[in-house]
């Protein structure tokens, strides 16, 4: 009797977890949209379709270059990075 009484109490809690889940998804889905907007939008610093973006683009005349960031210099390979060997096909 106590078997089928914890037996019965775990599939309770199963299914009214799956349950509680399933009404729950959506809203978890939007917050969890939300916060990766908000992160991406702190990451890159601005929002791409705000107006004052806009008019800094419209003010620069059309075929103008600016450079925001100088890129950093790439090293090189190092020249110790190993022996070449020349293969043969063998038939």
């Amino acid at each position: 009797m106590v078997f089928l009484k914890t037996l019965l109490i775990i599939l309770l809690v199963y299914y009214g977890l799956k349950i509680l889940f399933r009404l729950l998804k959506p809203y978890l889905m939007k917050y969890i949209a939300k916060k990766a907007g908000q992160r991406f939008e702190q990451t890159f610093g601005h929002n791409p379709y705000d107006a004052n973006t806009q008019k800094r683009k419209s003010k620069d005349k059309e075929g103008s270059v600016s450079i925001d960031q100088i890129p950093t210099k790439k090293k090189g390979s190092k020249s110790d990075v190993g022996e070449y060997v020349d293969y043969e096909e063998i038939d």
